[in-house]
C-alpha cells in the first residue's frame, strides 16, 4: 500500500541541521500520523507521498518550505510584571534560551524562547525553533496501512491544536 491522504503512516527518521543531529526517530517508536492530515510540513509530505513500507527518503527543505525567515515582528518586548504570580515574579524563568509556554489573548498556545533580558522587560522570540534553518531528513517508511476506527479515535482525543479547523481532525 501507498501512501497517500488518509493513510495511516508511521516514520522512522533523522533530522539535521547543518549537519547536527536535532531529532531522531527510531524504527521502534516511530512518528505516527494520518497523511495529509495537516501533521507534516507539505514539502515534507511530497517528498514521502507515494511511498511504500520499506521505502527510504532522503531530501532536503530549503528554509521557504520549511519554518521560513526568522521573523523580526515575533520578537515581542515583554513587562516582567506579565509573569507575577501572586505577588511574586520567578526570576529563574528569564534565562537566555529558556522556553516558556503562554498564551495569547485569544486563548491560543505559543511558545516563546527568552531572547534578552533587562531590569523590568524581557525579550521573548515566538519564532517556530527551526525558523531560518535548511532541514535535511534521512529516513524509512516503517508502515502504511488503512486507517482504522482506533486510530481515529486516538488522534481525536490526543489532538490538542489551536487551529484545528485547519488540520481537518474533526476533534474539536
Amino acid at each position: 500500500m501507498k501512501i497517500g491522504n488518509n493513510k495511516s503512516v508511521a516514520l522512522a527518521y533523522v533530522l539535521k541541521v547543518d549537519g547536527e543531529i536535532i531529532e531522531t526517530v527510531n524504527k521502534e517508536q516511530p512518528m505516527r500520523l494520518i497523511f495529509g492530515q495537516g501533521y507534516l510540513l507539505p514539502k515534507f509530505e511530497e517528498n514521502i507521498k507515494g511511498k511504500k513500507t520499506g521505502d527510504t527518503f532522503e531530501f532536503e527543505l530549503k528554509v521557504a518550505d520549511a519554518y521560513g525567515e526568522i521573523d523580526k515582528d515575533a520578537f515581542i518586548e515583554l513587562s516582567k510584571s506579565l509573569f507575577e504570580v501572586d505577588g511574586k515574579i520567578d526570576e529563574t524563568l528569564f534565562t537566555v534560551g529558556n522556553v516558556i509556554p503562554m498564551r495569547d489573548s485569544q486563548g491560543n498556545k505559543l511558545t516563546g524562547t527568552v531572547d534578552s533580558v533587562s531590569d523590568t522587560y524581557i525579550v521573548m522570540n515566538f519564532n517556530h525553533p527551526l525558523a531560518g534553518c535548511d532541514l535535511n531528513f534521512t529516513g524509512e517508511i516503517v508502515d502504511v496501512h488503512d486507517v482504522t476506527l482506533e486510530e481515529l479515535a486516538e488522534m481525536q482525543a490526543s489532538c490538542n491544536r489551536s487551529d484545528c479547523e485547519n488540520c481537518h481532525c474533526n476533534c474539536k
